[in-house]
């Protein structure tokens, strides 16, 4: 389960356009920001995706995509054009196929072959069309389901909703969100043809009764437990108090929200309507916040701030930036077991300790993640304002930034780790929340 956001230009403080994503996918579940040069591939080769091969494009374009260690699609990413995508798992009456490409290797095929919103929206139907969508997408449980995404460029973003091969798309205008759920009934701007027809004779919709993709295609059962609509009417509710002043800021705060405007709400009282969403025993609570990203798709210079962590609530939003070099600081693969060479394991170690100590981390750590994300953002808007004044200097000077973010944000947590390892673990926990992250420590073998 998972909820993307995004802001166009007259919603956002700089006129920027904005999208944000938080990656729920199940505990245990690695996830790698993974940076991809430019690839060049003459002849006629094939190109493995998750499940399915399918002819390999001449170039490919840079990308900086998250993606879980096992599959060969991403939950989202950008391009070196400035295009970015996020996906999620929606839930229809249309069957669900044992193969095909994932949603997610729709997305990472969109980010490689296109360079604007509309021309991915474009390809992303058609390979729909060509070669359908399908094939398990849970890492130890089963998983089918189909898929939305937000696809934003500099300029604009598009929803785009499927429901097998058919599908429906709406342009954005100032704000929106999706979750798991289809939204999109009569307005939208691009109908896939033939759905209507198709719906009508499927009995998804009456005759003489109004055509909308949602009340046709929607399974409302699972999508009820998916627990969509709260959290769509959360995101959405948050994005309205800043229309006009989202920052990056802003959508950081939107991606870390447990709920309720008063208080901390620790981890153990959240639940599939939270935005931050963390796991616990029962099978409507399976999926936690295995990663995030908040993409600042400004015109000139786009910055992709990503935790490249789990726990969004605990991890660090650190800068990247595309087509300024090597990120080979970067994990380049991970499995479910606990491994102190991966990034990835060692935050999810001390988010791991977090949770049993909540009141402690929002009372003394969380405030020095909040200090050391303010200093990165500065720092990023004086490298910023130097780079538009000389580019060329300052362009020499961005990967050597993220990377001295990356590490700062390395250590702070290094330091952190012993101080939450010091403190007790707090009282009032349910003994299932308790039990179900004791069971998962022990298969992940963490320390």
């Amino acid at each position: 389960m998972c909820d993307t956001v995004v802001a166009t230009g007259e919603a956002t403080l700089d006129g920027s356009v904005i999208l944000a994503k938080n990656s729920d996918r199940e505990p245990g579940e690695a996830q790698l920001l993974q940076h991809i040069p430019p690839g060049s591939y003459p002849g006629h080769r094939e190109l493995q995706c998750t499940y399915l091969k399918i002819p390999q494009a001449s170039r490919t374009a840079e990308t900086l995509i998250s993606r879980p260690a096992w599959m060969w699609g991403c939950e989202m990413g950008a391009n070196a054009s400035g295009l970015c995508i996020g996906n999620e798992a929606v839930f229809t009456r249309e069957p669900y196929a044992r193969t095909g490409l994932t949603g997610m290797d729709l997305l990472r095929l969109a980010l490689e072959r296109t360079a604007k919103a509309p021309d991915a929206l474009a390809l992303i139907t058609e390979l729909l069309g060509r070669y359908g969508q399908g094939g398990n997408c849970g890492y130890k449980s089963r998983l089918f389901y189909h898929n939305s995404f937000i696809i934003a460029d500099k300029k604009e973003a598009w929803v785009l909703e499927t429901a097998g091969s058919y599908w429906a798309a709406q342009r954005v205008r100032g704000v929106r969100s999706i979750s798991n759920g289809l939204t999109i009934d009569e307005e939208y701007d691009m109908l896939s043809p033939g759905a209507e027809d198709y719906a009508l004779k499927k009995g998804y919709i009456k005759k003489g009764a109004a055509f909308g993709f949602r009340r046709a295609f929607s399974d409302t059962l699972i999508t009820h437990f998916s627990k969509c609509r709260v959290r769509q009417s959360r995101t959405m509710e948050l994005l309205g108090r800043h229309r006009g002043a989202i920052t990056p800021a802003s959508m950081m705060a939107l991606l870390r929200d447990h709920g309720g405007d008063s208080g901390v709400i620790p981890p153990h009282a959240t639940d599939m309507g939270s935005v931050c969403m963390h796991a616990s025993l029962g099978p409507l609570r399976p999926s936690q916040s295995t990663s995030a990203l908040v993409a600042h798709l400004r015109s000139d210079l786009p910055v992709y701030w990503a935790t490249a962590s789990s726990g969004t609530c605990t991890g660090i939003f650190k800068p990247f930036y595309l087509g300024a070099g090597s990120m080979d600081f970067l994990d380049r693969e991970a499995n479910g077991h606990f491994s102190k060479d991966v990034f990835w394991w060692r935050h999810e170690m001390l988010h791991r300790r977090a949770l049993m100590r909540y009141p402690f981390w929002s009372a003394h750590l969380a405030p020095k993640r909040d200090e050391i994300e303010r200093d990165f953002m500065e720092s990023e808007e004086k490298l910023y304002r130097s780079y538009k004044k000389n580019p060329g200097p300052a362009k020499g000077k961005l990967a050597a930034f993220s990377r001295d973010c990356f590490d700062r944000g390395m250590k702070s947590e290094a330091e952190w780790l012993p101080a939450l390892d010091a403190v007790r673990k707090s009282s009032g926990i349910p003994l299932r929340f308790r039990f179900f992250w004791s069971r998962q420590n022990s298969q992940a073998r963490l320390p």
